[in-house]
């Protein structure tokens, strides 16, 4: 009797930890439902009340109302955000900070098989409309500031997160933007956690590695435009304006940027070779120990993905020309979208499309700019890969960790030319088709969404210990 007693007390007791770990999902699960069900379009959402949503889950944790931080600008009362702020022990410790929007791309019922603002688990997923991009880091980084509360964790350094909004729609207010240029001691911090890059699936749902990114690209529009007389189309002219024009985009598609390497480009590639194999990747792992090998820089070319993180990229993305069948046309117009690589500046990057259109009468002008320009990448240094490696050793062995230099946009882009280095990270595993992610089913694997948790709790708190 003392034996069953003592076995039935032994199990209740190994079953403890798992019961609680179960409640905390249950309570994490409710936190992720709340904010992706809280439509956050530009159109006919608000960022604001999600904002507040999360205020008050911090609120009911504890944190104080003099370290949560609303905001909105004038004119914008939809496009609020939020910064809490987890005070640390030691002053000479510079703080971190969480960043991740809440904003989400439109998405209309009629097209989706699900209600996209509904939390729908199936089939071993989660689908919404930004059940990954980005509410999945969102809720985490709330989740990882309750759970601190909770448990009476007490960080050395600051833990600091950024809730904001914009970062979906060019147009829109941008909520990291403001926080840059406004708010910037709010903010303050030595680096800071991101969007950007997670982990790839295989088909089968396996591991094939972990990214990091450090740095990405930056996006710049230029218009190149031509303006002529016109005149009547029975009295052709050599003068032409769609003919000038298409001579420039002519010349722009047959130029390739020189080859670029950052510390995480270089490392992605040398990683990458021996895995990919064949020809892709043999080039691969001459490029990351020559960038002036033309022919691997050749080979890589040929696949867009690859090719997008090797030089900047410039390609013409719409047209624009003429008034009328019958006549010639008195102006023509298309837009080049680039991805400039740090270091370069746009007007570099318009300097050189002007010289490759070779004609003056093509105007090439820069558009508006969405961000400053990065100089240089974040440094990859062991205060920020020790407890990626620590902790990724733990949820995902063997499995390789790979930098990454992204040809996207994230609101990294107005952290770092502040002086804040910013590294996308999440831990969340994609497949390999993109998950819907700005598409129609939007979706996250469960599995992947927990283990990104777990994964992002672990290296923050490894983080709020440093000094």
């Amino acid at each position: 009797m003392l034996f069953r007693v003592t076995a039935v007390l032994l199990a209740a007791l190994l079953a403890a930890p798992a019961l609680a770990a179960d409640a905390d999902r249950v309570a994490f699960r409710s936190l992720y439902q709340e904010l992706v069900e809280t439509n956050t379009t530009l159109s006919a959402g608000s960022c604001t009340d999600a904002a507040a949503k999360m205020a008050a889950r911090l609120k009911a944790a504890g944190f104080a109302d003099a370290d949560l931080h609303p905001f909105a600008a004038e004119g914008h009362p939809k496009e609020g955000g939020l910064v809490a702020i987890l005070p640390g022990s030691d002053p000479k410790a510079r703080p971190m900070l969480l960043l991740a929007h809440i904003d989400v791309v439109e998405a209309k019922r009629e097209d989706w098989a699900r209600d996209p603002f509904k939390l729908v688990e199936e089939g071993g997923y989660f689908y919404a409309r930004g059940s990954s991009d980005d509410k999945a880091s969102a809720a985490v980084f709330v989740d990882t500031l309750v759970r601190f509360k909770g448990t009476g964790f007490r960080p050395r350094r600051t833990v600091k997160l950024a809730l904001t909004c914009g970062e979906e729609t060019a147009s829109a207010f941008n909520g990291a933007g403001y926080l840059a240029a406004h708010e910037r001691a709010l903010i303050d911090a030595a680096f800071a956690l991101n969007e950007g890059a997670g982990g790839r699936l295989d088909a089968a749902g396996k591991p094939i590695a972990l990214n990091i990114e450090a740095g990405e690209k930056f996006p710049q529009d230029y218009r190149l435009e031509v303006t002529n007389p016109g005149g009547h189309s029975s009295r052709p002219a050599k003068d032409n304006a769609i003919y000038r024009l298409a001579h420039g985009l002519v010349n722009i598609e047959a130029y390739q940027f020189p080859v670029e390497l950052t510390d995480a480009s270089r490392s992605f590639y040398a990683t990458m070779g021996p895995m990919v194999g064949g020809a892709m990747g043999g080039a691969m792992t001459a490029i990351a120990a020559d960038p002036k090998d033309a022919a691997a820089a050749a080979t890589i070319e040929t696949d867009p993905g690859y090719n997008g993180m090797l030089h900047t990229t410039c390609v013409a993305t719409m047209l624009d020309a003429g008034h009328a069948t019958n006549a010639l046309p008195q102006r023509a117009r298309a837009n080049i979208n680039c991805r400039i690589f740090p270091g370069t500046s746009a007007e570099q990057v318009r300097a050189k499309l002007e010289a490759l259109v070779a004609d003056p009468a093509v105007k090439v002008t820069m558009m508006g700019a969405r961000s400053e320009v990065t100089k240089a990448p974040p440094p990859l240094t062991p205060e920020i890969m020790g407890p990626i490696k620590t902790v990724a050793a733990q949820i995902w062995p063997g499995t390789p960790i790979i930098p990454i230099l992204t040809a996207g946009a994230t609101d990294g882009a107005f952290l770092s030319p502040v002086g804040i280095p910013t590294y996308g990270v999440t831990g969340m595993f994609g497949d390999p088709d993109g998950n819907g992610v700005h598409g129609l089913n939007e979706r996250i694997r469960v599995t992947s969404l927990y283990n990104g948790r777990d994964f992002l709790y672990g290296i923050i708190r490894l983080y709020a210990m440093q000094p």
